[in-house]
């Protein structure tokens, strides 16, 4: 059964990247699990079960006719200077079509229990920016994030003494989004969407709560044996 969507949103998933680090001949959110899906279906299948396939936006680049052509029905964003540029860019390509609107963002690699939405819904309902976090896991290379008041402070993979990690799925409010913006288009084409929000937190006064999904299982497939955890997790 479909949630119904009270706040007026779109969806983004970041899909742009070449993916490097495992090592594919072709986007990282078409790896298959081995239970016969990709990435991207998974997430997809998930995101519409509680949303409308409409409001879904694939930003792409790196060999998107591939993406493209498996999944036909979504909507695309294209990002050509995807080599050169990390999510920051894309996410700012995607977030200038919907300044007026709020925005649930997915990084294209994160596989993730459907559950974890009915978490996010009653956020997105009450129009709060947020990030999805894993208390019970620190990595040192993984993005994480300290509080102040009980709202997010600092939050990249430099951070010192972080109470969990960010995993990839995050909401910017209508009210924050052009504050974002402004931020994103400051940030250096290397820079993460992360910096953004930083910024955004700390020049514009923007509230972000940390959602802690720790209880579900969630993993941003990075490397090898990330893929090997999600395929022990979702089989």
């Amino acid at each position: 059964m479909k949630t119904h969507n009270l706040t007026q949103m779109k969806i983004i998933i970041l899909a742009a990247g070449i993916g490097s680090r495992l090592g594919n001949p072709f986007p990282k959110p078409l790896t298959l699990l081995k239970n016969g899906k990709s990435i991207m279906e998974i997430q997809t299948e998930n995101i519409t079960s509680k949303y409308d396939i409409d409001d879904i936006n694939i930003v792409v680049g790196f060999k998107k006719d591939l993406i493209m052509e498996r999944f036909p029905e979504l909507t695309y964003i294209y990002n050509p200077f995807f080599d050169q540029t990390n999510t920051s860019k894309s996410l700012l390509r995607a977030l200038k079509k919907y300044k007026n609107e709020s925005v649930l963002w997915f990084n294209g690699d994160v596989v993730f229990d459907d559950l974890i939405l009915d978490i996010l819904h009653p956020h997105i309902e009450a129009n709060e920016s947020f990030v999805a976090v894993n208390t019970s896991k620190v990595a040192d290379e993984e993005v994480k994030y300290t509080l102040k008041d009980s709202y997010i402070d600092k939050l990249s993979k430099e951070v010192k003494n972080g109470l969990g990690e960010a995993v990839g799925i995050n909401f910017i409010s209508s009210k924050d989004i052009n504050s974002f913006i402004k931020r994103l288009e400051e940030c250096d084409d290397n820079d993460y969407f992360e910096k953004g929000l930083e910024m955004a937190i700390e020049h514009d006064a923007i509230c972000v709560k940390p959602i802690d999904i720790s209880k579900y299982s969630c993993i941003e497939v990075d490397f090898t044996e990330d893929l090997e955890n999600a395929n022990k997790i979702f089989s």
